[in-house]
């Protein structure tokens, strides 16, 4: 039968790991020399330089296939999606007449998206283009030359502008009022020449006398040619989106109610039922009374 091993005591223990350590007979450090060290940090020191300058130069070369000012590809772009303001979370517009906390930070929300509408602020920073007709702006020989931005002044919301302080878009009254915006397109002629409006609907006819009449402002929800084309962000500096603001004059409560928005042009489709975004947005919304 073999011997036991005899068992080590603790600073017998701590004694070869200090060993380990520092070595002070072979001047090893974890069990390798400073030159050991040494040629281990520089083969990693030019691994990771290598792999770092590999990687920054795929960048760069990438980089050089694209164009800053516009997309390269925008295949998938014919027709834009649009957006309801206020924000909400699965585009639910809920809440409680009378109870102002449920819809405050609705009133906030859209003074803040209507803040870079005030009449002052496009008159400074836009032009008074001509409407009924696109807004080109041709290169002239100069790529990427700076466009004007027609004003969209938040006065043609009508009841929706938010214009006083106190104003609460309609929510204190049960009114509530919603703002529908199409997303940009670098390049995009909607209408062919033809005026363009937002629709709105109850999204199923049954439900119509429940939602109650509409009102759209611009009158009719008309969107003028003139904010077209988009030129994008860095060349169209001033940009300001063409809005429409739709009112619940009389809609039902304590029902939910669900809206659809489409974008009303000649040439676009907006019943692509993969793409429910695209050229429409369908919202629910439930005006609460106690």
């Amino acid at each position: 039968m073999a011997r036991d091993k005899e068992k080590r005591s603790c600073g017998q223990v701590l004694a070869e790991w200090r060993a380990f350590v520092w070595d002070p007979r072979s001047r090893q450090v974890l069990g390798r020399t400073g030159t050991s060290w040494g040629l281990i940090l520089l083969f990693y020191l030019l691994f990771y330089g290598f792999l770092a300058g590999l990687f920054a130069l795929t960048m760069w070369v990438m980089l050089q296939s694209v164009d800053p000012h516009v997309p390269k590809y925008q295949d998938r772009l014919a027709t834009p999606g649009m957006m309801i303001r206020p924000r909400a979370e699965g585009l639910d517009v809920s809440f409680n007449v009378s109870q102002s906390h449920t819809w405050l930070h609705y009133v906030r929300a859209l003074h803040a998206f209507l803040e870079p509408y005030n009449d002052s602020v496009q008159a400074a920073r836009n032009a008074a283009c001509t409407p009924g007709r696109y807004n080109e702006q041709p290169d002239d020989g100069v790529p990427n030359y700076p466009k004007r931005a027609c004003r969209f002044n938040r006065s043609l919301l009508g009841p929706c502008a938010g214009l006083g302080a106190a104003d609460d878009y309609g929510y204190g009254a049960g009114r509530p009022c919603v703002l529908l915006k199409v997303n940009r397109v670098i390049n995009f002629f909607p209408g062919m020449n033809k005026s363009i409006n937002v629709v709105c609907a109850a999204k199923r006819e049954e439900d119509a006398a429940l939602l109650g009449p509409l009102q759209l402002f611009p009158p009719n929800g008309t969107i003028d040619l003139m904010y077209f084309p988009y030129y994008g962000k860095r060349v169209h500096v001033n940009y300001t989106q063409p809005v429409v603001a739709v009112q619940f004059s009389n809609a039902t409560a304590n029902v939910e109610h669900h809206v659809e928005c489409r974008l009303n042009a000649a040439g676009l489709r907006a019943d692509d039922e993969r793409d429910k975004f695209a050229g429409r947005v369908a919202f629910r919304l439930r005006i609460n009374r106690e």
